[in-house]
């Protein structure tokens, strides 16, 4: 085996520390001691954090200084031997890294402890130790880099022979593969358990259940046990061995692809974010099987030593990130969101004339609607409530008055990017296909034009709508919508001297984050088969009868996204100010239909001398970029979520934004009407 290259001698400093270290070891130390005394040693090894090829060479002058001195190799021979009779580390190779709750939110908690509260060295756990003494990301570069030479010399240096019954009955076993051995009895147990477990064995597919890989997985350990502890001692044969680990692995990957048959019953049936959690952790636990295995198989199983010890430390990181959590948790059901989305988000783009007419009709339908909702927002204001209050009724008001909205067929216009990005993403599931891209682009233009469609419809009725009310309300009552003070006030706010721009980003934020609820609520609807409780439930068909039953299942079904998006996108818009403005952040909303309404409604108040004052036109001006802003923001957010939940890297994003400028460079007009040949 090639030899490290040659290192400069350490520094005199750095020597002398080693040498001080190796004088305070002691074996007659408390637990406590010994465990800081090692966790001091890998303060060493690592140095300032900066170089793993540093790390390394201090490991080799570790292993020069114990070696040159019987006597410090003895001590330390005696240091490990009681180290390891007083820890456990099973637990250490068979758990480290994975959660010690089988559900997320108990995890999740159970991370937040380890951020905020301290760990105590004081610890039987080698998991607890293990976690002190590698603490940092640079352990799993500078284990995984340490050469065969360094890791022949530390086995001879720290190898021990197994305690116990079994080292009684295997002379021949060491501390290390009785470890190993013990390691994969728990991951077995652990893994059986998993697939017993009623949420997922009565989520596998018929024909993994009726297989039943999990129910002789412990036998074909033992066999796998007994042949190696048999050649082990001289009584096996290596035929016999290669036979019970190839049919140990088999059973190993039988048990992971039943396990994987639930993500055919998830996506079809809604994702359960504890299930895919619990799914996750026995598919590692299968991977640290075959890691176990590698160490206990090969000669010498010093290299896959290093790997697994890198390995552990590396997850150590993981096991205390929060955003590692919920990225491996969340990441199906960010998929089957944006997937839900995208069902939906279909429905809002137009592709021929007579869609885009379509649109139209609808839109105005929406800015019809919206002019009646303009009027009850100014009802609402006008009673004087506390501002939590006018919150409220206010979010209630938008939120029936978006239903009603969506149960005619109307169109919201800034409701639509949201949920047709997801749609749009989808046309990228396979971007090796050359033609992904060109019908990726194309509905590009498809959206933006069906964008101006909708915003167009909405504001062109909205605004003669409100003021045809106002109209109505003077000859009514004696008095338009508003006041003139009230009017001033609406200049004011919609101005684009003012914040306004800020308030319409904030406003796509809100817009993408009811698409996100929708999604969520329909695959909550979907996961807990609701539409098929309404469509069977005994109860339910006793009181609606089945026929009506039936109606109602395939009506919720149908509406429960849009039910869930209106609804949450009304009271956000009614309550948040609010509660911004309780908490001194001062944040409103800007909406373009609604504000296009106001504006209409203080035309209205101050009649034709208006069009003379300076106020109204800059907030004429501001009504586009309200519009732009609504439809950009909430578009852009709810893109990357479907982009990442189909995977597309840097590179595919830096391709998606040169394809979509060619198209505007070479034909600007097909993102405004649609082309005569589409129609």
């Amino acid at each position: 085996m090639t030899q490290p290259p040659a290192r400069p001698a350490p520094p005199p400093a750095e020597q002398q520390a080693l040498l001080y270290l190796l004088d305070t070891m002691d074996a007659d130390a408390s637990q406590v001691q010994r465990h800081l005394w090692l966790i001091r040693l890998m303060d060493w090894i690592r140095g300032d954090g900066s170089s793993a090829d540093a790390a390394v060479a201090r490991v080799g002058q570790l292993i020069t200084a114990v070696e040159a001195d019987p006597a410090t190799t003895i001590r330390l021979q005696v240091w490990w031997r009681t180290l390891l009779d007083t820890v456990d580390g099973t637990t250490l190779l068979s758990d480290y890294g994975f959660a010690s709750r089988n559900a997320f939110v108990s995890e999740l908690v159970e991370r937040l402890h380890y951020k905020l509260l301290p760990v105590s060295p004081e610890t039987t756990d080698a998991s607890d130790l293990f976690a002190l003494v590698m603490p940092s990301a640079l352990d799993a570069a500078w284990l995984a880099a340490l050469p065969g030479t360094y890791l022949e010399r530390l086995a001879e240096l720290l190898s021990a022979p197994a305690s116990g019954m079994q080292g009684a009955a295997h002379p021949k076993l060491t501390y290390w593969q009785n470890t190993l051995l013990e390691a994969m009895t728990f991951c077995t147990s652990q893994i059986r358990a998993a697939g017993f477990s009623p949420e997922i064995r009565l989520r596998m597919s018929v024909r993994a259940r009726d297989a039943s890989p999990f129910h002789t997985l412990a036998s074909d350990f033992d066999t796998l046990r007994d042949a190696w502890l048999a050649q082990l001692d001289g009584s096996g044969s290596g035929a016999d061995l290669a036979q019970a680990v190839n049919h140990f692995r088999t059973r190993l990957d039988a048990c992971r692809n039943a396990a994987s048959t639930v993500y055919t019953h998830l996506d079809a049936h809604g994702i359960s974010v504890d299930l895919v959690f619990r799914l996750r952790q026995l598919r590692e636990r299968v991977m640290r099987i075959r890691a176990l295995l590698d160490c206990l198989l090969v000669d010498p199983p010093h290299v896959h030593t290093a790997l697994l010890m890198s390995h552990l430390a590396s997850v150590g990181q993981d096991q205390r990130s929060l955003r590692a959590l919920f990225s491996n948790s969340t990441s199906l059901l960010a998929a089957k969101v944006a997937e839900r989305s995208s069902e939906v988000g279909e429905h809002y783009i137009t592709r021929t004339r007579s869609e885009y007419r379509g649109m139209l009709r609808s839109a105005a339908g929406g800015g019809a609607l919206t002019a009646l909702t303009t009027g009850l927002k100014f009802a609402i204001m006008a009673v004087g409530l506390t501002a939590f209050w006018n919150g409220f009724w206010s979010g209630l008001m938008y939120a029936a008055s978006f239903v009603l909205i969506q149960l005619l067929h109307c169109t919201l216009a800034t409701k639509q990017p949201a949920m047709t990005a997801p749609a749009m993403a989808a046309k990228l599931r396979d971007f090796s296909d050359a033609g992904a891209m060109h019908a990726f682009v194309d509905e590009v233009t498809h959206l933006v034009r069906s964008q101006v469609a909708a915003v167009l419809g909405n504001v062109v009725v909205v605004f003669p709508a409100v003021l045809l009310i106002s109209g109505a309300m003077q000859l009514a009552i004696g008095r338009p919508m508003i006041s003139a003070e009230a009017a001033a006030y609406v200049f004011q706010s919609l101005t684009l001297l003012g914040p306004c721009l800020l308030f319409a980003a904030f406003t796509g934020v809100l817009l993408f984050a009811s698409s996100i609820l929708a999604g969520w609520v329909e695959n909550w609807f979907v996961l807990h088969r609701l539409d098929s409780a309404l469509r069977y439930n005994p109860h339910i068909t006793r009181r609606l009868g089945v026929e009506r039953a039936d109606r109602w299942a395939l009506f919720m079904r149908q509406h429960i996204s849009g039910f869930a998006s209106n609804i949450s996108l009304g009271f956000m818009l009614g309550l948040f100010p609010a509660i911004f403005g309780f908490l001194g952040l001062g944040l409103d909303v800007r909406h373009v239909t609604l504000s296009t309404g106001q504006l209409a409604a203080a035309c209205a108040a101050l009649g034709w001398d208006v069009v003379r004052n300076p106020a109204l036109w800059w907030a004429v001006a501001s009504i586009p970029f309200i519009g732009a802003l609504n439809l950009s923001v909430s578009f852009y957010l709810a893109f990357r979520v479907a982009l990442q939940a189909h995977s597309v890297t840097g590179l595919g994003r830096v391709r998606i934004r040169r394809a979509v400028l060619e198209r505007l460079r070479s034909e600007p007009m097909s993102f405004l009407r649609p082309a005569r040949e589409e129609g």
